[in-house]
């Protein structure tokens, strides 16, 4: 029995790696270097398959908010920036025999308008979209196909 596809919220600088970077990218493809959180790691490694929709997400910036649509387009694999002692991710304790820190290939598939975090939280069937939660800082949180397939319809 093959299992359903999941859905995930990946947020990213744009200064980092925004949606035009991603769709500019050989394939539209781009690792997604960088995370150093566990949980956001345990997702990445336990619960993504290829093929899993993303909403591409914009932090940090002027107006934060969803601006592409994606998939996952690779299973984990360790992450080569925590063994660069030049990377801002470098992390000294992780060895390459027993890597901390993984991450997966993603495919922008579609550059949309932003639907900005105000417009997110104005919606009440988007109410218990994991990304609003207070507290919520992950980089990386699931999403539920009623508010994925909400989402494409505010898209277009």
């Amino acid at each position: 029995m093959t299992r359903a596809t999941q859905y995930w919220l990946m947020k990213s600088e744009p200064e980092e790696v925004s949606v035009n970077d991603a769709l500019a990218a050989p394939k539209s493809t781009v690792a997604w270097t960088g995370v150093r959180n566990y949980q956001a790691r345990n997702f990445m490694r336990d619960g993504m398959r290829v093929g899993d929709g993303v909403l591409f997400y914009h932090s940090s910036c002027a107006e934060p908010g969803i601006v592409g649509i994606a998939e996952v387009a690779s299973t984990a694999y360790p992450d080569p920036t925590q063994f660069d002692p030049k990377s801002v991710y470098h992390d000294p304790k992780s060895r390459p025999e027993e890597p901390r820190w993984l991450l997966v290939d993603v495919k922008v598939t579609k550059k949309t308008r932003n639907l900005t975090l105000p417009e997110l939280r104005a919606d009440p069937a988007l109410e218990d979209l994991v990304v609003l939660r207070k507290g919520n800082r992950l980089s990386i949180t699931p999403v539920e196909p009623k508010h994925w397939k909400h989402i494409l319809k505010l898209l277009g």
